[in-house]
């Protein structure tokens, strides 16, 4: 992922989150018009709060979705903005998935931040600050 750092009044920011859902028991629900229709509404829910789409693949059982949010939203939020907007608009328009589960989604999902520069540079970073800082007011 190339790095393309947005901004807004008070803040520049690269962050992403890898987010991963399933269907409740892990039922293999997610294809044809229902697969189709659920990467619509992610589009849309995206577009919604300014937030760009990275990556999205909808597999049978399973939903990877690599999201660029504004920082004011957290991880949770977001994964609870996409589960529950969807499941709201696929189970009105698709009447089996009422049927054959009590719930669309299951209570969990994984998250996790993605970006341009790894961990290990961070932290490599963050220890070596003394070492890079200018001499300032003649102290060594």
């Amino acid at each position: 992922m190339t790095r393309q750092v947005r901004t807004s009044p008070g803040a520049a920011y690269d962050l992403g989150y890898h987010v991963v859902w399933c269907p409740k028991y892990r039922r293999p629900v997610l294809d044809g018009p229902v697969k189709a229709r659920l990467e619509e509404l992610i589009h849309a829910k995206a577009d919604e709060h300014g937030w760009q789409i990275v990556a999205l693949e909808v597999m049978p059982d399973h939903v990877h979705l690599v999201v660029k949010p504004h920082p004011k939203n957290s991880p949770s939020y977001v994964a609870n903005q996409f589960k529950g907007f969807t499941s709201h608009h696929l189970r009105a328009e698709f009447a089996h998935l009422r049927s054959q589960l009590p719930t669309l989604w299951s209570r969990s999902y994984f998250v996790a931040t993605v970006g341009a520069v790894s961990a290990e540079t961070v932290q490599r970073y963050i220890e070596t600050q003394y070492e890079r800082a200018p001499k300032v007011g003649g102290r060594a």
